[in-house]
């Protein structure tokens, strides 16, 4: 109901800095998330203000692998935003934590960056690395290899 009001911004971040669909994808709230993307004029690159992470950025973090399908079905969904605070990317959050689901999710799109660095200069399998998480590792490893050698690099 409150989404076919004129005088309700969707978009519009609370005290904490956050909007609702960051909210959303924060929390996994499915039903949320669909009906906030279904609404073209809903941003879903907007940034909270404390970290600077989009909705996919935290969706990726805390490993809602639906809520980060449904982000990436939109065509204007930015991949490789990386928060303000550490510079992570949501690739660089979920290989950190090990969420091998959302790892291959995002690599299924080919403009994900497999080599961003964050502000300490770490790569999304550096962090995977670090974390312990093996399967990750292999995953990114593969998929890079095998970006670098279709790009002829």
């Amino acid at each position: 109901m409150l989404l076919e009001r004129e005088d309700v911004n969707p978009n519009q971040a609370d005290t904490d800095g956050l909007t609702p669909l960051c909210w959303a994808a924060m929390g996994g709230r499915e039903g949320a998330v669909k009906m906030l993307l279904e609404r073209e004029y809903v941003n879903p690159n907007q940034a909270d203000t404390p970290i600077g992470r989009t909705p996919l950025a935290w969706a990726a973090a805390v490993g809602h692998e639906a809520v980060a399908k449904m982000l990436l079905e939109r065509k204007d969904v930015n991949p490789n935003q990386a928060d303000t605070k550490h510079g992570r990317t949501p690739l660089s959050l979920a290989a950190g934590d090990g969420h091998l689901a959302i790892v291959k999710i995002l690599l299924e799109r080919q403009d994900v960056s497999t080599t961003s660095l964050d502000h300490w200069s770490l790569t999304p399998l550096s962090l995977a690395v670090s974390g312990g998480h093996n399967d990750v590792v292999a995953v990114l490893r593969d998929n890079t290899n095998s970006r670098t050698t279709d790009r002829g690099v």
